[in-house]
């Protein structure tokens, strides 16, 4: 095993990605993940020094999920009041 220089180490290029049999499907996951949640998870911030900037810069962290949330739920109640109202009032 060689040592090399300890003091300037030189570093390789990371560890690869492990391959997929289906490199579409994770490059429109990632993509999604990329579009909803694009901040940094706020670290560093003292919890109890100022909790009320801890939980805003977590609400924003967050907010692409909950805008996520809202557009499912509101598709949850739409989708079935529409079919009712079609299937109810056939005009």
């Amino acid at each position: 095993m060689e040592l090399g220089n300890i003091s300037q180490p030189v570093y390789g290029p990371g560890p690869k990605a492990p391959g997929s049999s289906t490199p579409g499907l994770v490059g429109m996951a990632h993509g999604f993940l990329r579009l909803v949640q694009p901040n940094a998870l706020p670290v560093g911030v003292p919890l109890l020094c100022c909790l009320s900037f801890f939980l805003s810069q977590l609400l924003l962290y967050e907010l692409g999920f909950l805008v996520c949330v809202a557009i499912g739920l509101l598709f949850i109640i739409l989708v079935p009041l529409v079919g009712c109202c079609f299937c109810c009032c056939r005009c």
